[in-house]
């Protein structure tokens, strides 16, 4: 098969359509014929040499990805040949085939096609794991998003509005902010030219946000803690903003907060096959009944995986980039 390689980190450049070795399914997995794969950040920081894949698993990028079960392994009961499916990747999406854990399988959902059920497995098992399972998001509360217009703040912001939470998002300007607003957030907050501290306080009569999802890490943490209404948790899922901060630990006393920090290419593979159980139960009708939608700003053929790259590392995108096979 083909898939894309990394010979040496670096730039876009770096990324090579190559041919490699077929994969096997070992005890609990299947095979996926992939027809298509989406662009994460995560995916960036593996090209540049950042983010290694957890050991065992396959070399190449790609931590999603849909199409068809071609092969199943032993150990494997409720799956089958021929079977529609988007997956859950430790990495591999970026090829022609990928051998995946039965429990990160989830069918594709009714009235979509491949291409768009790839660009949902990333996005739906951080923001449910991470907004829900454990920051508790509930009806009536505000979350603040940063980042409403990634692929992330897409899917937070419409799963915040599908169970009756108020949503604020951050984002660099008006376009951004105003794709944001079609679906569905309340309070519009452009980073560039205003401080997102003073502009959620001022939304929610000076309470703050009870929950904020952040992409950025270190540079918001301080701000992010004033941001908090008493009680408010805070959930980092990305660094973009460095990893090294100081807490002022008696301003997170006051407001009774929680921050926590959670990816989930490392997780074991029962607290991963856990949370997609829980995205089938919870969000998966939601996009049966068009509640919710996966935002696809493009698509590639994965043999253009850079230009892919390039677009992401520019944030010149709204929602997901996806790559076809």
């Amino acid at each position: 098969m083909r898939a894309i390689t990394i010979p040496e980190p670096g730039g876009p450049e770096a990324l090579v359509w190559a041919e490699v070795p077929d994969p096997r399914p070992a005890e609990g997995e299947v095979v996926v014929e992939v027809v298509a794969s989406a662009v994460n950040r995560a995916d960036l920081l593996q090209r540049q040499g950042f983010y290694d894949p957890p050991p065992g698993s396959s070399l190449y990028p790609g931590l999603e990805c849909a199409g068809r079960i071609v092969e199943v392994g032993p150990g494997v009961h409720g799956w089958a040949v021929g079977d529609e499916v988007c997956a859950l990747l430790a990495g591999g999406g970026y090829a022609e085939k990928v051998a995946v854990p039965a429990g990160q399988l989830l069918p594709v959902p009714s009235g979509l096609d491949l291409v768009s059920a790839a660009a949902l497995p990333e996005v739906t098992c951080t923001v449910w794991s991470n907004v829900f399972m454990i920051a508790h998001l509930r009806p009536g509360e505000t979350l603040l998003v940063h980042g409403g217009a990634s692929g992330i703040g897409t899917m937070a912001i419409q799963l915040a509005k599908a169970v009756g939470a108020r949503v604020a998002v951050t984002a660099g300007g008006p376009d951004k902010l105003a794709r944001c607003a079609e679906l569905g957030a309340d309070i519009l907050i452009d980073y560039r030219e205003q401080d997102f501290v003073q502009e959620i306080r001022k939304a929610t009569d000076g309470k703050g946000a009870d929950v904020i999802l952040d992409i950025i890490g270190a540079k918001y943490l301080q701000r992010n803690i004033k941001a908090l209404a008493v009680s408010g948790r805070l959930a980092i899922i990305g660094l973009q903003g460095g990893v090294k901060a100081e807490v002022n630990l008696a301003a997170l006393m006051a407001k009774r907060a929680a921050i926590t920090g959670a990816g989930l290419r490392a997780r074991p593979l029962n607290e991963k096959a856990a949370i997609v159980a829980a995205v089938r139960e919870h969000v998966w009708p939601l996009i049966g009944n068009g509640q919710v939608r996966p935002i696809v700003d493009r698509t590639l053929p994965m043999s253009e995986a850079a230009e892919a790259h390039r677009v992401v590392d520019d944030s010149a995108h709204v929602g997901k980039v996806v790559l076809t096979v």
